[in-house]
């Protein structure tokens, strides 16, 4: 029950996100159109998309076959293996996935120090750590570290739309 209740608000908590998302995207194409170095750290940003591909799909093949190497070689580590099955992949998908944020986070400096931009891409970290965190827990604590993960994510967009507004009323 907790579960379902669990993907109910997150999928209120997503539509809010695509939704906030949606009402700053008049001003990025803006901005985007003033500031060319933006347009390349977007290129940086599809660049090392295009790497994880292959290597998200390396982790895949290689965690799928160390896995049922390793469960086929005894039944009782099968039966745990089952138990704690988001350890098989997501582990380290989502190491990964943080380290690169971090390392996004970081040539975003070389391209903008605006402030709100910073903290809202610090804020998208801590959500993926905390979903990272909810693979190693179990039942309710699961389900809340996941949902206050997407939360997280929504209220730090929301402020930061709050932001970027009263700084473009007060330039205008």
């Amino acid at each position: 029950m907790c579960d379902l209740a669990a993907i109910i608000i997150l999928f209120i908590l997503i539509y809010y996100f695509y939704k906030l998302n949606d009402e700053n995207e008049l001003a990025r194409k803006t901005e985007l159109e003033l500031q060319p170095e933006i347009i390349s750290f977007i290129k940086l940003k599809k660049n090392i998309a295009t790497i994880l591909v292959p290597i998200f799909l390396i982790l895949a093949v290689y965690s799928l076959t160390n896995w049922l190497i390793e469960s086929f070689a005894s039944i009782g580590q099968f039966v745990y293996d089952l138990k704690d099955i988001n350890k098989i992949f997501f582990d380290d998908f989502f190491t990964i996935l943080i380290l690169v944020d971090v390392l996004l986070l970081l040539f975003s400096f070389l391209h903008s120090d605006n402030f709100s931009k910073v903290i809202r891409n610090s804020g998208f970290i801590i959500s993926t750590i905390l979903l990272k965190l909810s693979f190693g827990t179990e039942g309710i604590l699961n389900s809340f570290l996941i949902v206050c993960a997407v939360l997280f994510g929504v209220i730090i967009l929301k402020i930061h739309n709050l932001y970027e507004k009263k700084i473009e009323i007060k330039n205008s």
